[in-house]
Parts: C-alpha cells; structure tokens; sequence
C-alpha cells in the first residue's frame, strides 16, 4: 500500500456511525428487522460452542444439566466495537457469566445501557421502546459492563473505568473488570483500524487471555483477492477497511496469533461480502 492510498480514520468513523439509527437496523446497515440478527447470532454461538462446549447450556457428553455450575468459576468474554449490545445480548450472555461492552459512539452506548438496565429490572421494553430480556441480568447471574472507548488506544488488561454496571456483582464488592477474558468478539469492527493498530490491539488482547484455552474470535466481512496477494478495500463511507482472508492472515501472524478455526457464516442476505469466523489463539 502507498503512502497516498486512504487509511481508516477514528474521527471520521465516529462521526459517521452518530448519524445511524441506534438499533439493530443501524448498526446492521439497514439488515436489522430481517433475518439477518437471528443468523448471525445462531452462527456465532454454534462456533463458538464447537470450541468451548463446556458452554453448553444443555445436556451433551461434555457437560450435563445435572451439573453445577461453578461458584469460584465464571465465565468472561469482552465485547468491542458492540454497538448497541446485539452480539452481548444474543451471542455472549446465553453461554457466558460476565460481559465487558466497549463501543466508542455515545448514541449506541447510551443505548445499549438503557437495554441493560431495562432488563436488570425487568421491563418488557426499554426507554427508546426496544423489547429487551438480556438473559440473567433481572436475576442478577449475569453482568455486563459498560466502557466508552475506541480499539485505537483500548487495552483489554486494563479496561479503565467503566460508565455503568448491570445486573451480578461480585460479594466482595469488587468489579473485577481488569480480570482476563475466556473470550474476545471482535466483530464488524476491525476495518476501523489501520493494520499496524489492528496488529498492537490483537497483541494486546493476546495478553488479556485467561488461559490456553481463551479465544479471540474474528468475525467480518471478506473481500476478493487480487492476484491471490492480500487485498484491502477502502470505504470512504465509514472510513473502513474490508480486507481479504490473506490479508487477515497476515495480519494475525504478525500478532502472534494462530488460527484454531475458521468458518464462513451461511445464511446471510444475498448481495453482502461474505462473512467469515476466525478463532485464535497464540502461536
């Protein structure tokens, strides 16, 4: 890539996505009321289970109902680029104990927010008349955590200081956001970030694993190589990258990442990029 070609910019994006509808169909580009939302989080949680099915809320020969949950055990994953909460609503908080929301736009944050505390008390619809029931929030089993931020300078280690907290809360008081993740979504995001900054992020959230068994997961759009090099497409729309499967690739190596799985979601709108998943962990 030359000097001259246009790379992302954080501003620009920002300033792009606070003109969209804070909804599913904003946050979607018009997909939002079809079926698009209901694929696309019935793929992520198959992928998701085909590699942690310990996370499986129902019986299987990993993991019956009879057993009990762990009191000293809970499950972590970070949510970034989340926009309103759809993936921590339909895709995180089914199979996981505590989400972390990072989104940079204060439109979707705020949002995502008032689902939040709509659900933690119980209400059908929240505020902006959206029917939310985030799952364990009303009982307080589960949590979520809100943190205003953009990929660029965000480090998973170390959070900072979150907006608002809903639902569970550790006994002792403690919020424990600066905990390591089993779990890093990062989808329809990354082409806010140039490579170099997407390659520090990816190596930062390397660090802010649990264990060897921790994810990051990768889910976006894929454009066609050009003379089999990879290949990135600017969008002067959002001030984007979509890049190709060789240039995510590249990419994760540079990171010190290797890819457990990957998978290409079926199912979508004809006429959209395809949409691939990627699990990774370090090399």
């Amino acid at each position: 890539m030359s000097t001259t070609d246009p790379v992302p910019d954080l501003e620009a994006g920002i300033q792009y996505w606070a003109t969209q509808p804070a909804n599913y169909d904003g946050v979607l580009g018009g997909f939002g009321t079809g079926p698009l939302p209901r694929i696309d989080a019935l793929g992520s949680r198959r992928f998701l289970l085909d590699l942690l099915p310990e996370l499986s809320t129902v019986p299987s020969p990993f993991r019956s109902l009879s057993t009990p949950a762990s009191e000293t055990r809970r499950v972590k994953a970070l949510d970034v680029g989340a926009g309103v909460g759809r993936v921590t609503s339909d895709v995180l908080l089914p199979l996981v104990s505590d989400v972390v929301l990072l989104e940079p736009v204060e439109s979707f944050i705020n949002e995502a927010r008032s689902r939040g505390k709509a659900s933690e008390s119980g209400v059908e619809f929240n505020d902006s008349g959206y029917r939310v029931l985030w799952k364990g929030i009303a009982d307080r089993s589960k949590s979520v955590t809100f943190i205003k931020g953009a990929l660029q300078t965000f480090d998973p280690a170390a959070p900072g200081t979150p907006l608002d907290r809903v639902g569970y809360l550790p006994p002792d008081g403690d919020g424990d956001v600066e905990s390591r993740f089993d779990v890093i979504w990062c989808q329809w995001c990354l082409g806010h970030l140039k490579d170099d900054d997407l390659v520090d992020f990816l190596q930062r959230s390397k660090k802010a694993l649990r264990d060897v068994k921790s994810l990051i997961v990768v889910k976006e759009n894929l454009c066609r190589e050009q003379e089999d090099e990879p290949t990135t497409v600017f969008d002067d729309q959002d001030s984007t990258f979509t890049r190709s499967d060789l240039a995510f690739k590249k990419i994760f190596q540079a990171a010190g990442l290797k890819i457990i799985q990957e998978t290409i979601q079926h199912g979508l709108p004809h006429g959209l990029y395809p949409v691939k998943m990627y699990a990774l962990r370090e090399a």
